[in-house]
Protein backbone atom coordinates (compact mmCIF):
# COMPACT_ATOMS: atom_id res chain seq x y z
CA UNK A 1 0.00 0.00 0.00
CA UNK A 2 1.17 3.38 -0.88
CA UNK A 3 2.50 5.45 1.22
CA UNK A 4 -0.37 8.31 0.13
CA UNK A 5 -3.14 5.42 0.58
CA UNK A 6 -2.14 4.90 4.02
CA UNK A 7 -2.38 8.38 4.90
CA UNK A 8 -5.48 8.72 3.52
CA UNK A 9 -8.81 7.19 5.06
CA UNK A 10 -11.22 5.08 3.41
CA UNK A 11 -13.99 6.58 1.46
CA UNK A 12 -16.60 5.00 3.68
CA UNK A 13 -15.45 6.34 6.57
CA UNK A 14 -15.23 9.63 5.32
CA UNK A 15 -18.54 9.65 4.19
CA UNK A 16 -20.12 7.87 7.60
CA UNK A 17 -18.30 9.99 9.99
CA UNK A 18 -21.05 13.00 9.48
CA UNK A 19 -23.81 10.68 9.97
CA UNK A 20 -22.31 9.41 13.45
CA UNK A 21 -21.21 12.55 15.09
CA UNK A 22 -22.99 13.05 18.21
CA UNK A 23 -25.28 16.62 18.62
CA UNK A 24 -23.82 19.04 20.83
CA UNK A 25 -25.15 18.36 24.46
CA UNK A 26 -26.65 21.84 26.28
CA UNK A 27 -24.43 22.81 29.61
CA UNK A 28 -26.24 22.06 32.46
CA UNK A 29 -26.37 25.53 33.88
CA UNK A 30 -28.10 27.16 31.01
CA UNK A 31 -30.60 24.20 31.43
CA UNK A 32 -31.05 25.25 34.77
CA UNK A 33 -31.19 28.95 34.05
CA UNK A 34 -34.07 28.01 31.64
CA UNK A 35 -36.16 25.89 34.00
CA UNK A 36 -35.60 27.31 37.46
CA UNK A 37 -36.86 31.16 36.99
CA UNK A 38 -39.93 30.15 36.94
CA UNK A 39 -39.75 28.45 40.69
CA UNK A 40 -38.94 32.08 41.96
CA UNK A 41 -42.15 33.48 40.27
CA UNK A 42 -44.47 31.02 41.73
CA UNK A 43 -43.30 31.44 45.33
CA UNK A 44 -42.50 35.50 45.30
CA UNK A 45 -45.70 36.21 46.57
CA UNK A 46 -45.60 33.99 49.38
CA UNK A 47 -44.84 37.27 52.06
CA UNK A 48 -45.80 40.09 49.86
CA UNK A 49 -49.89 38.37 49.41
CA UNK A 50 -51.37 41.17 51.78
CA UNK A 51 -49.59 43.61 49.58
CA UNK A 52 -51.10 42.39 46.58
CA UNK A 53 -54.88 42.20 47.83
CA UNK A 54 -54.48 45.91 49.10
CA UNK A 55 -52.99 47.05 46.47
CA UNK A 56 -55.88 45.13 44.28
CA UNK A 57 -58.68 46.28 46.73
CA UNK A 58 -59.57 42.43 48.21
CA UNK A 59 -59.00 40.61 51.04
CA UNK A 60 -55.49 38.15 51.55
CA UNK A 61 -57.10 35.05 50.91
CA UNK A 62 -59.19 36.24 47.62
CA UNK A 63 -54.96 37.19 46.63
CA UNK A 64 -54.08 33.49 46.85
CA UNK A 65 -55.64 33.29 43.65
CA UNK A 66 -53.21 34.21 41.64
CA UNK A 67 -50.98 31.34 43.44
CA UNK A 68 -53.31 28.65 42.79
CA UNK A 69 -54.15 30.39 38.92
CA UNK A 70 -50.22 30.17 38.02
CA UNK A 71 -50.20 26.19 40.02
CA UNK A 72 -53.52 25.84 37.56
CA UNK A 73 -51.50 26.90 34.50
CA UNK A 74 -48.38 25.17 35.74
CA UNK A 75 -50.34 21.65 35.97
CA UNK A 76 -52.69 22.09 32.35
CA UNK A 77 -49.80 23.73 30.78
CA UNK A 78 -47.03 21.22 31.27
CA UNK A 79 -48.77 18.33 29.61
CA UNK A 80 -50.20 20.67 26.62
CA UNK A 81 -46.32 22.18 25.59
CA UNK A 82 -44.84 18.34 25.83
CA UNK A 83 -47.50 17.57 23.07
CA UNK A 84 -46.48 20.63 21.40
CA UNK A 85 -42.89 19.29 21.58
CA UNK A 86 -43.88 16.09 20.74
CA UNK A 87 -45.31 17.20 17.77
CA UNK A 88 -43.68 20.65 16.73
CA UNK A 89 -40.00 20.31 17.84
CA UNK A 90 -37.97 22.37 20.61
CA UNK A 91 -37.77 25.40 18.32
CA UNK A 92 -41.53 26.31 18.13
CA UNK A 93 -42.03 25.09 21.88
CA UNK A 94 -39.37 27.49 23.21
CA UNK A 95 -40.37 30.58 20.76
CA UNK A 96 -44.64 30.38 22.40
CA UNK A 97 -42.99 29.31 25.76
CA UNK A 98 -40.60 32.81 25.30
CA UNK A 99 -43.83 34.93 24.20
CA UNK A 100 -45.97 33.77 26.50
CA UNK A 101 -43.89 34.86 29.49
CA UNK A 102 -43.29 38.52 27.65
CA UNK A 103 -47.29 38.54 27.61
CA UNK A 104 -48.02 37.94 30.89
CA UNK A 105 -45.52 40.07 32.65
CA UNK A 106 -46.69 42.91 30.31
CA UNK A 107 -50.02 42.26 31.93
CA UNK A 108 -48.83 41.90 35.37
CA UNK A 109 -47.36 45.30 34.62
CA UNK A 110 -50.06 47.35 34.21
CA UNK A 111 -53.59 45.17 35.60
CA UNK A 112 -55.86 47.12 37.93
CA UNK A 113 -58.18 44.17 38.97
CA UNK A 114 -57.52 40.65 39.45
CA UNK A 115 -59.34 38.70 36.90
CA UNK A 116 -56.29 40.62 34.29
CA UNK A 117 -53.57 39.73 36.87
CA UNK A 118 -54.23 35.79 36.62
CA UNK A 119 -54.98 36.07 33.28
CA UNK A 120 -51.01 37.65 33.52
CA UNK A 121 -50.09 34.81 35.55
CA UNK A 122 -51.48 32.18 33.87
CA UNK A 123 -49.56 33.36 30.61
CA UNK A 124 -46.40 33.47 32.68
CA UNK A 125 -47.20 29.91 33.91
CA UNK A 126 -47.58 28.00 31.00
CA UNK A 127 -44.86 29.67 29.14
CA UNK A 128 -42.89 28.61 32.35
CA UNK A 129 -43.80 24.69 32.26
CA UNK A 130 -42.64 25.32 28.32
CA UNK A 131 -39.67 26.07 29.07
CA UNK A 132 -39.19 23.51 32.06
CA UNK A 133 -40.65 20.61 29.67
CA UNK A 134 -37.09 21.69 27.21
CA UNK A 135 -35.30 22.01 29.48
CA UNK A 136 -36.02 18.37 31.42
CA UNK A 137 -36.14 16.81 27.95
CA UNK A 138 -32.93 17.53 27.28
CA UNK A 139 -31.18 16.81 30.88
CA UNK A 140 -30.74 13.17 30.32
CA UNK A 141 -29.42 11.83 33.34
CA UNK A 142 -30.28 12.10 36.83
CA UNK A 143 -27.01 14.04 37.81
CA UNK A 144 -28.28 16.60 34.94
CA UNK A 145 -31.56 16.65 35.88
CA UNK A 146 -30.68 17.16 39.39
CA UNK A 147 -29.06 20.71 38.99
CA UNK A 148 -32.13 21.54 37.53
CA UNK A 149 -34.63 20.39 40.44
CA UNK A 150 -32.14 21.78 43.01
CA UNK A 151 -32.21 25.18 41.40
CA UNK A 152 -35.75 24.70 41.46
CA UNK A 153 -35.69 24.67 45.10
CA UNK A 154 -32.73 27.20 45.48
CA UNK A 155 -34.81 29.78 43.75
CA UNK A 156 -38.21 28.35 45.30
CA UNK A 157 -36.38 29.04 48.53
CA UNK A 158 -35.24 32.65 47.58
CA UNK A 159 -38.39 33.22 45.68
CA UNK A 160 -40.18 34.59 49.09
CA UNK A 161 -37.69 37.28 50.07
CA UNK A 162 -36.18 38.11 46.75
CA UNK A 163 -40.30 38.95 45.93
CA UNK A 164 -40.45 40.75 49.99
CA UNK A 165 -37.03 42.95 48.52
CA UNK A 166 -38.17 43.56 45.26
CA UNK A 167 -41.81 44.58 46.77
CA UNK A 168 -40.39 47.01 49.13
CA UNK A 169 -37.88 48.44 46.89
CA UNK A 170 -40.26 48.74 43.69
CA UNK A 171 -43.83 46.73 43.28
CA UNK A 172 -45.17 43.66 43.90
CA UNK A 173 -45.45 43.82 40.19
CA UNK A 174 -41.95 43.95 39.54
CA UNK A 175 -41.16 40.96 41.87
CA UNK A 176 -43.95 38.56 39.73
CA UNK A 177 -41.55 39.52 36.65
CA UNK A 178 -38.34 37.42 38.32
CA UNK A 179 -39.77 34.46 35.86
CA UNK A 180 -38.32 36.70 32.66
CA UNK A 181 -34.57 36.04 33.62
CA UNK A 182 -35.03 32.67 32.15
CA UNK A 183 -35.07 33.71 28.41
CA UNK A 184 -31.52 34.88 29.04
CA UNK A 185 -30.70 31.31 28.70
CA UNK A 186 -32.71 30.79 25.27
CA UNK A 187 -30.06 32.12 22.56
CA UNK A 188 -27.56 29.29 24.47
CA UNK A 189 -29.80 26.91 24.25
CA UNK A 190 -31.18 27.33 20.76
CA UNK A 191 -27.12 27.28 19.58
CA UNK A 192 -26.63 24.10 20.94
CA UNK A 193 -30.16 22.08 20.65
CA UNK A 194 -31.69 20.37 17.91
CA UNK A 195 -34.53 22.54 17.18
CA UNK A 196 -36.15 20.98 14.26
CA UNK A 197 -39.39 19.54 13.88
CA UNK A 198 -40.20 15.29 14.48
CA UNK A 199 -40.43 13.58 10.67
CA UNK A 200 -42.88 11.84 11.61
CA UNK A 201 -46.45 13.03 13.75
CA UNK A 202 -49.35 11.63 14.64
CA UNK A 203 -52.81 13.60 14.81
CA UNK A 204 -53.61 15.75 17.33
CA UNK A 205 -56.24 14.08 19.68
CA UNK A 206 -57.72 17.54 20.94
CA UNK A 207 -60.75 15.51 22.64
CA UNK A 208 -57.98 14.06 24.90
CA UNK A 209 -56.25 16.97 25.26
CA UNK A 210 -59.37 18.81 26.54
CA UNK A 211 -60.61 16.02 28.91
CA UNK A 212 -57.13 16.18 30.86
CA UNK A 213 -57.12 19.46 31.25
CA UNK A 214 -60.87 19.50 32.66
CA UNK A 215 -59.75 16.87 35.00
CA UNK A 216 -56.45 18.83 36.08
CA UNK A 217 -58.62 21.67 36.58
CA UNK A 218 -61.17 20.03 38.76
CA UNK A 219 -58.33 18.66 40.71
CA UNK A 220 -57.02 22.45 41.33
CA UNK A 221 -59.96 23.43 43.00
CA UNK A 222 -60.76 20.43 44.91
CA UNK A 223 -59.02 22.03 47.80
CA UNK A 224 -61.62 25.23 47.50
CA UNK A 225 -64.35 23.73 46.57
CA UNK A 226 -64.45 19.94 47.82
CA UNK A 227 -67.72 18.94 46.37
CA UNK A 228 -68.27 19.95 43.13
CA UNK A 229 -64.96 19.89 42.01
CA UNK A 230 -64.39 16.72 43.35
CA UNK A 231 -67.65 15.56 41.31
CA UNK A 232 -66.20 16.91 38.05
CA UNK A 233 -63.14 15.21 38.53
CA UNK A 234 -64.83 11.61 38.64
CA UNK A 235 -66.59 12.79 36.10
CA UNK A 236 -64.15 14.23 33.85
CA UNK A 237 -61.51 11.40 35.25
CA UNK A 238 -64.30 8.38 33.79
CA UNK A 239 -64.70 10.23 30.11
CA UNK A 240 -60.91 10.67 30.37
CA UNK A 241 -60.44 6.32 30.73
CA UNK A 242 -63.50 5.87 28.39
CA UNK A 243 -61.65 8.09 25.59
CA UNK A 244 -58.31 6.38 26.29
CA UNK A 245 -59.42 3.03 26.22
CA UNK A 246 -60.76 4.03 22.62
CA UNK A 247 -57.75 5.91 21.34
CA UNK A 248 -54.89 3.79 23.43
CA UNK A 249 -52.32 6.59 21.33
CA UNK A 250 -54.06 8.94 21.55
CA UNK A 251 -52.46 12.67 23.73
CA UNK A 252 -52.70 9.97 27.18
CA UNK A 253 -51.24 6.88 25.57
CA UNK A 254 -52.77 3.84 27.63
CA UNK A 255 -49.28 2.25 27.45
CA UNK A 256 -47.92 4.46 29.67
CA UNK A 257 -50.99 4.50 32.16
CA UNK A 258 -49.79 0.54 32.35
CA UNK A 259 -46.26 1.07 33.08
CA UNK A 260 -46.21 0.63 37.26
CA UNK A 261 -42.87 2.59 37.33
CA UNK A 262 -44.02 5.79 35.83
CA UNK A 263 -47.38 5.77 37.58
CA UNK A 264 -45.57 5.30 41.10
CA UNK A 265 -42.94 7.96 40.00
CA UNK A 266 -45.67 10.64 39.55
CA UNK A 267 -47.70 9.91 42.29
CA UNK A 268 -44.90 9.94 44.84
CA UNK A 269 -44.10 13.24 43.20
CA UNK A 270 -47.64 14.70 43.54
CA UNK A 271 -47.62 13.80 47.19
CA UNK A 272 -44.17 15.22 47.70
CA UNK A 273 -44.98 18.28 45.91
CA UNK A 274 -48.44 19.04 48.06
CA UNK A 275 -46.51 18.44 51.17
CA UNK A 276 -43.78 20.75 50.12
CA UNK A 277 -45.98 23.36 49.16
CA UNK A 278 -48.31 23.73 51.76
CA UNK A 279 -45.44 24.20 54.12
CA UNK A 280 -43.70 26.33 51.80
CA UNK A 281 -46.91 28.81 52.62
CA UNK A 282 -48.20 27.42 55.81
CA UNK A 283 -44.35 27.74 57.86
CA UNK A 284 -44.20 31.57 57.78
CA UNK A 285 -47.78 32.11 58.85
CA UNK A 286 -47.32 29.92 61.35
CA UNK A 287 -43.87 31.62 62.64
CA UNK A 288 -46.28 34.95 62.77
CA UNK A 289 -48.44 33.77 65.15
CA UNK A 290 -46.02 32.07 67.38
CA UNK A 291 -43.15 33.91 67.50
CA UNK A 292 -42.43 37.53 67.93
CA UNK A 293 -40.05 37.66 64.92
CA UNK A 294 -40.59 39.83 61.98
CA UNK A 295 -41.24 39.20 58.13
CA UNK A 296 -37.08 39.52 57.05
CA UNK A 297 -36.15 37.39 60.35
CA UNK A 298 -39.03 34.30 59.27
CA UNK A 299 -37.82 35.21 55.38
CA UNK A 300 -34.17 34.71 56.21
CA UNK A 301 -34.45 31.82 57.79
CA UNK A 302 -37.10 30.23 55.97
CA UNK A 303 -34.38 30.89 52.81
CA UNK A 304 -31.46 29.48 54.69
CA UNK A 305 -33.40 26.19 55.89
CA UNK A 306 -35.02 25.87 51.91
CA UNK A 307 -31.09 26.15 50.62
CA UNK A 308 -29.68 23.74 52.88
CA UNK A 309 -32.53 21.40 51.65
CA UNK A 310 -31.52 22.50 48.05
CA UNK A 311 -28.14 21.41 48.57
CA UNK A 312 -28.98 18.22 50.12
CA UNK A 313 -31.30 16.93 47.20
CA UNK A 314 -28.52 17.73 45.08
CA UNK A 315 -26.25 15.43 46.70
CA UNK A 316 -28.64 12.92 46.57
CA UNK A 317 -29.19 13.16 43.00
CA UNK A 318 -25.89 13.16 42.25
CA UNK A 319 -25.40 9.86 44.42
CA UNK A 320 -28.25 8.37 43.12
CA UNK A 321 -26.70 5.72 40.84
CA UNK A 322 -24.20 4.77 43.63
CA UNK A 323 -26.91 4.36 46.50
CA UNK A 324 -29.90 2.40 43.87
CA UNK A 325 -33.00 2.74 43.60
CA UNK A 326 -34.72 1.15 46.66
CA UNK A 327 -32.21 2.86 49.14
CA UNK A 328 -33.08 6.01 46.83
CA UNK A 329 -36.73 5.31 47.46
CA UNK A 330 -36.27 4.45 51.41
CA UNK A 331 -34.78 8.04 51.50
CA UNK A 332 -37.29 9.70 49.95
CA UNK A 333 -40.59 7.89 51.58
CA UNK A 334 -38.64 8.05 55.17
CA UNK A 335 -37.92 12.20 54.88
CA UNK A 336 -41.22 12.76 52.60
CA UNK A 337 -43.38 11.30 55.72
CA UNK A 338 -41.22 12.86 58.42
CA UNK A 339 -41.53 16.67 57.45
CA UNK A 340 -45.27 16.61 57.53
CA UNK A 341 -45.51 14.89 60.86
CA UNK A 342 -43.25 16.83 62.69
CA UNK A 343 -44.58 20.29 61.55
CA UNK A 344 -48.17 18.84 62.89
CA UNK A 345 -46.78 17.43 66.49
CA UNK A 346 -44.02 19.76 67.59
CA UNK A 347 -45.03 22.18 69.97
CA UNK A 348 -41.83 24.59 69.30
CA UNK A 349 -41.94 26.76 66.62
CA UNK A 350 -38.79 27.14 65.64
CA UNK A 351 -38.44 23.71 64.60
CA UNK A 352 -40.56 24.47 61.46
CA UNK A 353 -37.20 25.54 59.61
CA UNK A 354 -35.70 22.21 59.59
CA UNK A 355 -39.00 20.91 58.73
CA UNK A 356 -39.09 23.03 55.52
CA UNK A 357 -35.00 21.85 54.61
CA UNK A 358 -36.48 18.12 54.78
CA UNK A 359 -39.44 19.38 52.49
CA UNK A 360 -37.65 21.01 50.37
CA UNK A 361 -35.07 18.25 50.29
CA UNK A 362 -37.51 15.48 49.59
CA UNK A 363 -39.43 17.59 46.63
CA UNK A 364 -36.65 18.56 44.71
CA UNK A 365 -34.26 14.82 45.42
CA UNK A 366 -37.78 13.40 44.47
CA UNK A 367 -38.44 15.01 41.51
CA UNK A 368 -35.05 14.38 40.01
CA UNK A 369 -34.66 10.63 40.34
CA UNK A 370 -38.14 10.48 39.70
CA UNK A 371 -38.46 12.01 36.80
CA UNK A 372 -35.89 9.77 35.54
CA UNK A 373 -37.26 6.71 36.46
CA UNK A 374 -40.55 7.73 34.58
CA UNK A 375 -39.08 8.79 31.61
CA UNK A 376 -36.58 5.87 31.38
CA UNK A 377 -39.91 3.47 32.33
CA UNK A 378 -41.75 4.77 29.23
CA UNK A 379 -41.19 3.66 25.66
CA UNK A 380 -38.52 5.82 24.07
CA UNK A 381 -41.19 7.66 21.56
CA UNK A 382 -43.59 8.64 24.69
CA UNK A 383 -41.00 10.20 26.73
CA UNK A 384 -41.86 14.05 25.82
CA UNK A 385 -45.48 12.56 26.98
CA UNK A 386 -44.00 11.35 30.32
CA UNK A 387 -42.33 14.06 30.83
CA UNK A 388 -45.14 16.36 30.60
CA UNK A 389 -47.51 14.05 32.53
CA UNK A 390 -44.91 13.72 34.80
CA UNK A 391 -44.85 17.65 35.83
CA UNK A 392 -48.61 17.37 35.57
CA UNK A 393 -48.78 15.75 38.67
CA UNK A 394 -45.64 17.59 40.49
CA UNK A 395 -47.37 20.72 39.26
CA UNK A 396 -51.11 19.53 40.88
CA UNK A 397 -49.20 19.48 44.11
CA UNK A 398 -47.95 22.91 43.53
CA UNK A 399 -51.98 23.67 43.29
CA UNK A 400 -53.17 21.70 46.13
CA UNK A 401 -50.22 23.00 48.51
CA UNK A 402 -51.45 26.93 48.90
CA UNK A 403 -54.84 26.16 48.87
CA UNK A 404 -53.97 23.08 51.65
CA UNK A 405 -52.36 26.37 53.27
CA UNK A 406 -54.87 28.84 53.44
CA UNK A 407 -57.62 26.42 54.43
CA UNK A 408 -54.88 25.31 57.58
CA UNK A 409 -53.96 29.16 58.18
CA UNK A 410 -57.39 30.30 58.00
CA UNK A 411 -58.61 27.56 60.68
CA UNK A 412 -56.15 28.16 62.99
Amino acid sequence: MSLLARRLPHPAARTQAPATAAPRQVPAIWLALLATPVAASANSPVLILSDMAGSLGIRTATATWLVTVFAWAMAVGTPLMAGLLRRRGLGTTLRLSAALIIAGTAVIAVAPWLPLAMAGRAAQAAGGAGLITAAMSLAGSVRRMGVITAGFGTLGAVGPLLGSAIAGAASWRASLAVGAVALLALPAVMRRADLSAPRQSTPFDGRGAALLVLTATALVLTPRYPLPALAASVLTAALLALHVRSHPTGFLPAALLRTRAFVLSALLACAFATSYFTLLFTVPQLLRDRTDWSTSTIGTGQLVALLLGSALSMALAAASARLGRPRVLTILLTVGALAPLTALLTPWAPLLLPIATLAVFTTSAGQATLAVYATQAAPAGQRPTAIGLFNLCYQLGGAFGPAIAVLITLSG
